[in-house]
């Protein structure tokens, strides 16, 4: 291990994975104190503390956050390195354990399987720096809120389905969790007529499906909605799926799996660095498996933002 990395601080959310990281995590700290030594534990409590303890560690000197969980779990990590706009310890790196119920990010991200090849990697310590998504938005308190992600914000289905996720059993798994949620979203879910400019492009107004703007190539346990996504180049990628009749949908399902959703003619897809987002309707939207408010929305990426620990 590098040795630069005097103070290492796991962030781990026990309640991510259904309860499954908190009955695991025991085994897991025994073997991360056998491969990396010594380490100090924050364990969460409830949502929005991973930011603020991963904040207050690095404020007291930590040099490397590793975060057990899914992909909510990081994204609150990831927004406790930053101070506004600014990173709060400049040089300190983050590893990830993914251990939760989506783990989308590890599917695009050279993250290994496996706790223990987990491990030995943030022991090896190569690094590589992504770039993030900031994006600004109505809470649902009626105020505005502004954070980061790392994967996938998505509009519109995405948003409701995150939404029904997050308010059911994750028992089944991933993959179960988030199709059953799709479907029993679908049959409920209405076009939505959202207006959206990139960059400094005209605007226009489309009824849309689904809208994601992404930093990572896959959402929702395993939809592969952004195939061409790059964690580096600087760039959105951004997938606009109009609106479809329900059995057409059903129809077009399997190539949200299979790489091949450019193929469908109600697929439109483009590349920015600026994204803005509003409607006239209630439009929920979800940050990397959260769903944290409506539009309207201004989406901005964050090159070089962060560094992070990759297999080599």
């Amino acid at each position: 291990m590098d040795l630069n990395f005097r103070k290492i601080v796991f962030v781990v959310n026990p309640h991510s994975g259904n309860g499954k990281t908190g009955r695991e995590w025991p085994r897991i700290g025994r073997l991360a104190a056998e491969i990396l030594g010594p380490f100090e534990t924050c364990l969460t409590r409830g949502p929005g503390e991973a930011t603020t303890l991963t904040s207050r560690c690095l404020r007291e000197g930590a040099d490397m956050i590793v975060c057990v969980g899914g992909d909510g779990t990081l994204n609150e990590v990831i927004n406790g390195f930053f101070d506004a706009d600014a990173l709060i310890r400049k040089g300190a790196v983050l590893g990830f354990i993914p251990n939760g119920t989506g783990c989308d990010f590890a599917r695009t991200f050279p993250a290994p399987s496996g706790i223990r090849p987990a491990l030995q990697t943030i022991k090896a310590a190569s690094t590589r720096t992504i770039d993030l998504g900031r994006i600004r938005f109505r809470n649902h308190q009626g105020g505005t809120t502004s954070r980061y992600f790392h994967n996938i914000a998505s509009f519109g289905l995405g948003g409701e389905v995150v939404e029904r996720v997050n308010r059911t059993s994750k028992a089944l798994g991933p993959f179960v969790t988030f199709i059953w949620g799709t479907l029993l979203s679908l049959f409920s879910y209405k076009k939505k007529g959202v207006t959206i400019c990139v960059d400094d492009g005209k605007k226009f107004t489309k009824d849309i499906f689904h809208i994601a703007v992404a930093n990572g190539r896959y959402q929702g346990g395993g939809m592969l909605v952004a195939p061409d996504a790059v964690m580096d180049d600087g760039l959105f990628h951004i997938t606009v799926i109009g609106a479809m009749s329900l059995p057409l949908v059903l129809l077009r399902l399997p190539k949200l799996y299979n790489g091949k959703i450019k193929s469908i003619p109600q697929v439109s897809v483009t590349t920015g660095k600026k994204v803005s987002l509003s409607s006239e309707e209630q439009v929920l939207f979800d940050i990397d498996g959260e769903q944290p408010g409506i539009l309207p929305a201004e989406l901005e990426i964050v090159p070089a933002a962060i560094e992070m620990i990759v297999k080599s």
